[in-house]
């Protein structure tokens, strides 16, 4: 049996994870911020990446990590927290999801930083996993479905949606790429591994109209002008892997099932 370490497995892809993980036989034990109640075959230990507080009694034990932890910023020093306790650790693999375009989206000027500073905060960590002397696997995904629904919902409250001009995307299923993580974390460390994505391209501008038609909403949709070396590669497809669209669920199949979720979920009426 194999003890797993995941960092973010509380988040969109580690509660996909983690089952996947105990299904194929892993002893998991996820890294959390606060106290949780314990589950059948999941330990959960306090620790806190951004601080590095915890980390190392995390990683004693466990031979393989898979670092799902991210956010908006901040990326580069949690990923730096992590490799410090489990560098001599004995782990003997390292996993990292990072995102399509971390090597080609340029983060230059203030408003690069701004609006896309994610892909550089990626990258770095990106570095800091490449070297740690722990043998390594990276996986770059596309954006989550589940990212560009709160995108979308937050956006569908304005009377008139702002949409990126030239901008599109490929939006990839958080279990499919769950599922290709645990092959990768069960196999042998290999590098950097191909790209995943899902499975269409859309504009920005067809991501908002389908989910405003799913919602049986009407907005009137406003394109508009990023400027910037980062919005320039957006443009020219920078955060795509059109021959890497191995994911199984598109955009419209995800929203179907959210509109279904909710329908269950909501009171029904006396």
């Amino acid at each position: 049996m194999q003890h797993i370490l995941v960092t973010g497995g509380t988040g969109t892809l580690g509660r996909h994870l983690i089952p996947r993980l105990q299904d194929a036989g892993c002893k998991v034990r996820v890294l959390s911020r606060s106290s949780r109640e314990a589950v059948e075959g999941i330990e959960f230990v306090i620790g806190d990446l951004a601080t590095g507080e915890g980390v190392e009694a995390a990683v004693e034990g466990v031979e393989i990590i898979v670092h799902c932890a991210g956010s908006a910023k901040g990326d580069e020093e949690k990923a730096l927290n992590l490799v410090r306790a489990a560098s001599g650790s004995g782990v003997r693999h390292l996993v990292y999801i990072s995102v399509v375009g971390a090597d080609r989206v340029p983060v230059k000027s203030g408003v690069d930083r701004a609006m896309f500073g994610y892909f550089a905060s990626k990258r770095a960590a990106e570095h800091l996993v490449i070297d740690s002397g722990i043998p390594w696997t990276i996986l770059r995904a596309t954006q989550f479905h589940d990212l560009l629904l709160t995108v979308a919902q937050a956006m569908a409250k304005l009377p008139v949606v702002p949409v990126f001009a030239g901008f599109r995307y490929q939006p990839v299923d958080a279990d499919d790429v769950a599922s290709r993580l645990v092959q990768l974390t069960l196999g042998e460390p290999a590098g950097l591994v191909p790209d995943l994505g899902g499975p269409q391209v859309y504009t920005m501008a067809d991501l908002i109209r389908r989910y405003l038609h799913a919602n049986h909403q009407r907005r009137l949709i406003m394109p508009i002008w990023l400027p910037g070396q980062a919005a320039r590669a957006h443009r020219a497809g920078a955060n795509l892997t059109p021959d890497h669209a191995d994911g199984t669920r598109t955009w419209e199949e995800f929203l179907a099932d959210q509109m279904s979720l909710s329908s269950e979920t909501s009171p029904s009426l006396p």
